[in-house]
């Protein structure tokens, strides 16, 4: 190969960021709340409501002014006369004078003229309309009247990830519809002579197709819209008519074909009749990722290696498709994990009671050590992690 024109060992961040700038913006559309999960919000949400809408109490028992109860005791009981009840989405609707209290449920609102809560399990009942009250009721056993969030506040901003917890935020703010940003759309091919569908008879130097699987499923996992063009075998021709499928897709994804090899194909197709925005990650494993484009549309070609390609996925691809940063967090490592003279090392680790352990084998080709492990430990350039030293972890 010639002198190349484009960067070769781009760092991880650079990767990333590289990615991220050949992906379209993504137009808004609105969803029905019920189905947003794993979509991100195109525009901030604010409450339409209180919550909750009016002080309520927080256990079941009795509901009454403090003032009424102080110093009720388990021998010297306060009596105070019942005068209704008050149920979540059933209130208690008339006023409660000195001396009276209402019988109250969780979630229901406190009646007016009442400031205190005393629970089911500190009272007697006293004939039908009597109650005897043994400790005094506690002002801090009710939710205040917009706790949670108040109407016309801002609580989700735009591009959040919907998780089901903040689904349900948004549901309990009173939208029952959502802008999201629309989904990628992501077009997947996998490459490789030696590479065949699952269920098939394996012969001597052939490998079942797990990148496809694995990289669809995180993709989906991603919230993306996946294409999926199969696999092509190792020709330039194969490639190119494999590669004609994409079309509407907003990116295509390849695994295979990128290193160094005689037979790296899809790289040399993306270097001599296509454009390279660079080729090479200073990283391990997946070193040999290449970023560029085909007619217009931008390609990304991870390595052949199953670990390879799912921990680039992971730590450079994610990222760019969701514009959601990797997820890190410091542990002790109980074991030593080697350094690297000019690459980000990011080795499989086991987490075992607060402090993350070297997996063992590191080998691209281990794919059940992704599996099996539960962390990329990451290891910066010309560093090196002793045991007992604090690292960087990102979880799988």
């Amino acid at each position: 190969m010639s002198q190349p024109t484009f960067p070769m060992h781009v760092s991880v961040a650079e990767a990333r960021d590289m990615l991220a700038a050949l992906l379209p913006r993504l137009e808004t559309e609105t969803v029905p709340v019920n189905r947003a999960l794993g979509r991100t919000l195109a525009a901030d949400l604010e409450a339409l409501v209180s919550h909750p809408s009016a002080t309520e109490s927080a256990l079941d028992g009795i509901a009454a002014r403090e003032a009424d109860t102080l110093g009720a005791s388990p021998g010297t009981p306060v009596r105070l006369k019942l005068v209704g009840e008050s149920r979540a989405g059933v209130p208690f609707g008339g006023q409660v004078s000195a001396g009276e209290c209402v019988r109250i449920y969780t979630g229901a609102p406190l009646p007016a003229g009442v400031d205190a809560i005393c629970p089911v399990e500190e009272l007697e009942d006293n004939g039908p309309e009597h109650v005897l009250l043994r400790r005094p009721a506690f002002p801090g056993d009710v939710r205040p009247e917009g706790g949670d969030f108040r109407a016309s506040e801002v609580i989700m901003r735009a591009g959040l990830r919907l998780s089901a917890p903040r689904v349900a935020l948004a549901a309990a703010l009173g939208h029952a519809e959502v802008p999201v940003r629309r989904k990628l759309r992501v077009a997947l091919l996998s490459t490789g002579d030696e590479v065949i569908e699952p269920g098939a008879v394996l012969q001597p130097g052939q490998v079942y197709d797990s990148n496809r699987a694995g990289l669809s499923a995180m993709l989906r996992e991603s919230g993306c819209e996946v294409s999926e063009l199969g696999h092509a075998p190792d020709s330039p021709a194969s490639l190119q008519a494999a590669i004609a499928g994409a079309g509407g897709a907003d990116v295509l994804l390849t695994s295979g074909g990128v290193s160094m090899g005689k037979y790296d194909f899809m790289r040399d197709l993306l270097i001599e009749r296509g454009r390279v925005a660079f080729w090479k990650v200073r990283m391990r494993p997946g070193g040999p990722a290449i970023l560029g484009g085909w007619n217009g549309l931008p390609v990304f070609g991870l390595p052949g290696n199953p670990v390879s390609s799912l921990v680039v996925f992971h730590v450079v691809v994610r990222p760019a498709l969701t514009g959601q940063p990797v997820q890190s967090l410091k542990l002790r490592a109980a074991t030593p994990f080697r350094g690297l003279k000019d690459k980000t090392a990011f080795w499989r680790g086991v987490i075992r009671d607060g402090e993350v352990h070297d997996y063992g084998q590191q080998g691209s080709g281990i794919l059940r050590s992704l599996s099996d492990a539960d962390a990329l430990v990451i290891v910066p350039e010309g560093g090196a992690v002793e045991t007992g030293d604090t690292v960087d972890v990102v979880l799988l």
